[in-house]
């Protein structure tokens, strides 16, 4: 009688957790030619969280793999590319250093893709975990075919 009451699970306090081998991760490419920063950043950081998927959690890495490409052809939109700084500390004294964001965009476009995404991702060991499912290429080809990766639509509007 006692093996039975033991196996007995009660569903109301009972939480069921998704282990890492229990999902299957899906690939996405994603196009940023003509697409703004920002939007593009958001969808891309949803779908590496999980978001849209119906096991999400938000204390799980259930996410999905996306391969961005042609970032040297993601926009600003507005006063961004004039008015908008990059800011950084070189590790020396008077070494707070700062650039327009449309010269940082010209020269690391994948830098920026990256950063915009990061910064949209949860700031802990979650996060750390999530970026690295994150594959950033400046032009069309990219060396994760064998994966087939879908498509991801962005709208560009």
């Amino acid at each position: 009688m006692k093996t039975l009451m033991a196996k007995k699970i009660d569903s109301r306090t009972a939480d069921y957790k998704i282990g890492d081998k229990e999902y299957k991760r899906s690939w996405y490419v994603v196009d940023a030619a003509g697409v703004p920063l920002g939007r593009l950043a958001s969808q891309v950081a949803m779908v590496l969280k999980g978001k849209r998927k119906p096991e999400y959690t938000p204390n799980a890495d259930v996410g999905d793999f996306v391969i961005v490409i042609n970032t040297d052809k993601v926009v600003l939109t507005g006063n961004k590319p004039t008015k908008k700084l990059r800011t950084y500390y070189t590790g020396y004294i008077g070494g707070l250093k700062q650039e327009k964001y449309s010269k940082f965009l010209l020269e690391n476009s994948d830098k920026a893709v990256v950063k915009a995404v990061k910064g949209m991702l949860p700031k802990n060991s979650l996060g750390r975990q999530m970026i690295k499912k994150l594959k950033v290429f400046k032009t069309a080809e990219h060396n994760h075919e064998a994966q087939k990766p879908q498509p991801l639509n962005i709208e560009k509007r």
